[in-house]
């Protein structure tokens, strides 16, 4: 007789995120980056809002538009995060939208260009890309982490039908900036 070691439970294997993607709803065609899109980033992502709210690169160039492109293929490629174009009709991109997975659970993230604020893009795209997290990845909540002093992403929290976990706070330091985040979920309907 030996002394085997218990056995681990096994982790589910969590699904794959697909090579090609697009997700349509609320009138909205979320659809993967592109090389003809990297002109288009800087527009969207090269503002002070985005540059301080968000771990997005700043300042953002075409450059940092080509180093987003290969980085968003890889996260994609590892399995860790999906990040979408946002559009209204698979055209011309307003904004983004991200699904990581991480220990924390699954969160989406969002940014919209400066130009297309004010029409609800973010919390359309929030619930679009969780009906993705519920429906395909079976996930049983999705999570979005902000900072309070980010009134408009409260907003979009607060919109897309999130609310604030009583959990502790993530703090931490981005672009030699402090944070304090709050965590805020959404359950599967």
């Amino acid at each position: 007789m030996t002394d085997a070691p218990p056995e681990q439970p096994e982790r589910p294997e969590q699904p794959a995120f697909p090579e090609r993607m697009e997700l349509r709803g609320e009138g909205l065609v979320l659809r993967d980056w592109t090389e003809d899109d990297v002109a288009a980033m800087p527009a969207l992502f090269d503002h002070p809002d985005i540059a301080y709210w968000t771990p997005i690169v700043s300042p953002f160039d075409e450059e940092a538009g080509r180093q987003r492109l290969v980085r968003t293929r890889q996260l994609r490629a590892e399995g860790t995060a999906v990040l979408l174009a946002v559009t209204v009709d698979g055209g011309a991109p307003l904004g983004e939208v991200m699904l990581r997975r991480s220990p924390e659970g699954t969160e989406i993230g969002y940014a919209v260009g400066p130009a297309h604020r004010g029409r609800g893009l973010a919390a359309r795209a929030v619930r679009v890309m969780a009906s993705y997290a519920f429906e395909e990845l079976g996930a049983r909540q999705v999570i979005l982490e902000l900072e309070a002093e980010n009134a408009a992403s409260v907003a979009v929290a607060t919109r897309a039908g999130f609310r604030r976990l009583d959990v502790p706070l993530i703090t931490g330091e981005e672009k030699g900036r402090p944070y304090v985040l709050q965590t805020w979920a959404l359950d599967r309907p």
